[in-house]
């Protein structure tokens, strides 16, 4: 088991290190605020969607179709358990404080923080079934995401749920995937080399932004919070998927995705929907810092089952 958690650590090390660089780079002040929001528009516009379609293009495999559909049922599931838990242990008198609690400790950064993971420990393998876990937070995230920080059901777009890189990159490479579309070298190669920016760049943006947060958090409700993030909510998902007999590569890409910190999302719906932004700030940066030791542990441990 240790020398799992220390393979493990030793990635999440790495990231750590982007991470710094990413910190250094706003004290220094080599990069800007807009260039860092251009560079996260770049990512999520660019980089995000090659990095799925990188991850689907392989010829198409009954065993691979069945861990697709597992992780579908896995992600869906684990969110509504994470989602009844946190309204129920998440608790506090202020109600923007509440919301933006239950937000942050439901959505992980299955996206910055967990692909780089899953494609240094799984390789496509990984990647092709965290993509999976990404398309359906997506659809979470623009439904009930929505309506518990806008507490308002008028908030939802049915356009934003289906017309977004997760979703569209998925459903590209799923069809690239299932039908065995052999892409030509000159346009898989250029996908490729934008796929590989998934790991430095959302990492230096991470860093950037941490470089900025405050990191104080104050009343029980916040630490309950980052709790179910970090320990419940990745450990529900390794247990749920061993009890019924899931193993390998499915197992420990959804183990990655769940033990993610808070989503750096939580800030922004936080900012656009009147949460408590400072809070939002403070938790992504707190639970990311955290993660260096949790992760590790949670991942080391689904490895060794």
């Amino acid at each position: 088991m240790f020398g799992n958690i220390m393979t493990v650590g030793s990635y999440v090390f790495i990231l750590f290190i982007l991470i710094a660089v990413g910190f250094v780079c706003n004290k220094i002040k080599l990069l800007t605020l807009s260039g860092v929001k251009d560079m996260t528009n770049f990512v999520l516009y660019i980089v995000t969607p090659c990095v799925l379609i990188n991850s689907y293009q392989r010829e198409f495999d009954k065993g691979m179709l069945f861990g697709l559909l597992a992780t579908i049922a896995a992600t869906i599931l684990s969110f509504a358990i994470n989602i009844l838990l946190a309204h129920i242990f998440v608790r506090d008198k202020d109600k923007r404080r509440e919301k933006t609690l239950i937000f942050g400790s439901v959505f992980s950064n299955c996206g910055y923080m967990s692909l780089p993971l899953q494609s240094a420990l799984l390789g496509k393998e990984g990647v092709f079934y965290g993509a999976t876990y990404i398309a359906i937070f997506q659809v979470i995230l623009w439904t009930y995401g929505i309506i518990e920080m806008s507490r308002d059901s008028k908030n939802i777009s049915v356009k934003k749920i289906i017309v977004n890189p997760g979703v569209i990159g998925t459903l590209i490479g799923l069809i690239i995937f299932l039908l065995s579309v052999k892409i030509p070298f000159v346009v898989s190669e250029p996908i490729g080399f934008l796929a590989s920016l998934n790991t430095p760049i959302p990492m230096v943006i991470v860093g950037f932004h941490l470089a900025n947060a405050s990191l104080k958090i104050k009343g029980a409700s916040a630490y309950v919070s980052m709790f179910l993030r970090l320990v419940v909510s990745p450990l529900i998902m390794l247990g749920g998927l061993y009890l019924f007999g899931i193993r390998g590569s499915v197992l420990i890409a959804c183990v990655i995705a769940a033990s993610a910190p808070s989503a750096a999302v939580t800030a922004m719906f936080s900012e656009k929907f009147g949460g408590d932004t400072g809070l939002s700030s403070a938790m992504v940066s707190l639970t990311t810092l955290i993660s260096i030791v949790t992760m590790p542990i949670v991942i080391g441990l689904s490895t060794m089952v």
